[in-house]
């Protein structure tokens, strides 16, 4: 029988362009559609390796999902960037790349972060998702958050409504 070790860890520098991959192929299936073609494409190709590679040596948090040598998905977190909003903590990012979607390493990658804020002394916690992503919203809502806040963005004159899901 074999067994297939589930590692969650902070990235580190040799894991940078494994997150290049994932963060592409997390992006175009769950962008395409919704973000326009162009500026999709654009947002992926900035987020190359090296890129990863730098926000890495520059203590960005990173935390990936290895399975036995494969980063199956990754999340960025900090300090909530919306001061309006209590909540303290923030996780920027959760993406999981597709194949490994819907088997519990995105719930796990989520805890693990959420534990290190609070470990952290943030109290509370956001996550921006586009409305029409409704993957992250059902995997948000199904994680307990509430749908509190609403932003836009917008890519090439298209505004995308944008809610903020919270816990306390």
């Amino acid at each position: 029988m074999n067994s297939l070790i589930v590692d969650i860890r902070p990235a580190d520098e040799n894991d940078a362009f494994q997150i290049a991959e994932v963060h592409a192929a997390a992006w175009q299936n769950a962008y395409a559609g919704i973000i326009p073609h162009a500026s999709l494409r654009r947002m992926i190709a900035r987020r190359h390796g090296e890129w990863w590679r730098r926000a890495i040596r520059r203590n960005t948090s990173v935390m990936v999902v290895d399975l036995g040598g494969s980063i199956a998905g990754y999340c960025t977190y900090g300090l909530n960037r919306a001061h309006a909003l209590s909540q303290e903590g923030e996780i920027y990012e959760l993406y999981i790349r597709p194949e490994y979607q819907g088997i519990g390493v995105g719930t796990r990658l989520f805890r693990a972060a959420k534990n290190s804020l609070r470990d952290h002394g943030c109290k509370g916690l956001v996550i921006w998702a586009l409305e029409d992503n409704t993957i992250a919203a059902q995997f948000y809502t199904g994680l307990g958050g509430h749908d509190i806040a609403q932003g836009f963005e917008t890519f090439e004159g298209r505004r995308l409504r944008k809610v903020a899901y919270v816990w306390n």
